[in-house]
């Protein structure tokens, strides 16, 4: 008779989704259009610096380092003075990012064999900006230094030099938007099924049908079943649908287990469905519902999770804080799957914690949402 029951109780869940033709685009083309437009738009790489050159040498060496600037891909060329005082107008004025200045006898101190210096200047205002492209001048100049000595003693650098081969792995372009997906993928699963079944529940509140419900024959556990099992399928649909997008439309693979990914992601959707259960407790409406989720669950976890900002750069309570957020286990997860392609041996205890969190959450929300009931 339960089976019955509940099977009854799912077949009206998924007539009220199938009916309501506003929901539906939200719950199935929102997502896509999110990771499409966070996936282009949140991009850490700082690429197209503007930069204005000053070369009073004028000659192949300060050719040869110029080109490796405008050849790197990160730097463009955007004006050119031969007057020194006048570089400060360009940065002032925003037209420039980065000043270039290459000193007369650039070309004669490399072929005496001595230091040649360049000056770089930058615009400060926007330190993240300023600090990777620091990083950047310093990997374009240690290249170019390393071809004029190759070129001038005949392919054998000078004894004494070290040289520092760097690789990336995992993301060996260093692309952000590799790093970002990942993330959203997160972010829209606990957008879609926190705010879903907080919703969905109070609108039977508001409607009166939950008050119908309750005199027929079905107990509490059957209804929380009912209500849980639909948005799960929503929860698990929506992940196939971004991962096409992301394989598809983004080329990033997927470099793990499949199955691994998908039971992590389960044990996922018991915190959310669970915090989605409990936010119905104490919410009259639907507005209330998702002003709840918006400001009391969803910023909290993005800010403290690692989603928008490294967790290592936080102050040392929060980073304890942040233990207790199952997004931040579970972007662990999802970005190690992806694109590491690390196995449970080495995502165990990240699985544990989101079951153990996942049971906790929901048990204690259903038996809140019980005594609601009673």
């Amino acid at each position: 008779m339960a089976t019955h029951r509940i099977t009854a109780l799912l077949k009206k869940e998924f007539g009220q989704l199938l009916k309501d033709r506003r929901l539906l685009p939200i719950v199935f083309l929102a997502p896509v259009l999110q990771l499409t437009f966070l996936g282009f738009a949140a991009s850490l790489d700082v690429k197209n610096i503007s930069m204005v050159l000053c070369d009073l040498d004028k000659s192949a060496e300060s050719r040869a380092l110029i080109n490796s600037f405008t050849n790197s891909g990160y730097f463009t060329l955007r004006y050119a003075t031969d007057d020194y005082n006048a570089l400060q107008g360009y940065l002032d004025n925003n037209k420039a990012t980065m000043a270039l200045v290459i000193p007369p006898r650039f070309a004669e101190k490399i072929l005496r064999h001595e230091q040649a210096s360049i000056q770089v200047v930058l615009d400060g205002s926007e330190g993240n900006t300023t600090a990777i492209t620091m990083g950047y001048v310093s990997q374009v100049i240690m290249k170019a230094s390393t071809q004029i000595l190759a070129e001038y003693f005949g392919g054998k650098l000078p004894a004494g030099r070290v040289d520092a081969e760097s690789r990336a792995w995992y993301n060996p372009s260093l692309t952000s938007r590799n790093f970002m997906v990942p993330g959203v993928l997160v972010l829209i699963l606990l957008i879609t099924t926190t705010n879903l079944t907080a919703m969905a529940i109070v609108k039977e509140k508001e409607v009166g049908t939950l008050e119908q419900i309750m005199v027929t024959p079905i107990r509490p556990y059957e209804l929380i079943l009912g209500k849980l099992i639909p948005f799960t399928l929503v929860g698990l649909g929506n992940v196939c649908v971004v991962l096409t997008v992301m394989v598809v439309g983004f080329g990033i693979p997927v470099k793990g287990s499949l199955l691994l990914l998908f039971s992590i992601t389960g044990c996922f959707l018991l915190t959310t469905l669970g915090i989605g259960l409990f936010v119905s407790t104490v919410s009259k409406t639907q507005q209330q519902a998702m002003m709840t989720v918006i400001f009391f669950i969803l910023m909290p976890m993005m800010y403290i999770s690692g989603f928008v900002f490294p967790i290592e750069n936080m102050p040392q309570p929060l980073q304890i804080i942040s233990l207790g957020i199952p997004m931040r286990h579970y972007l662990v997860a999802i970005r190690s799957i992806i694109l590491k392609g690390v196995g449970l041996s080495t995502l165990w205890p990240q699985a544990v914690v989101l079951l153990a969190m996942g049971l906790g959450i929901l048990v204690a929300s259903a038996l809140r949402f019980h005594k609601k009931l009673d």
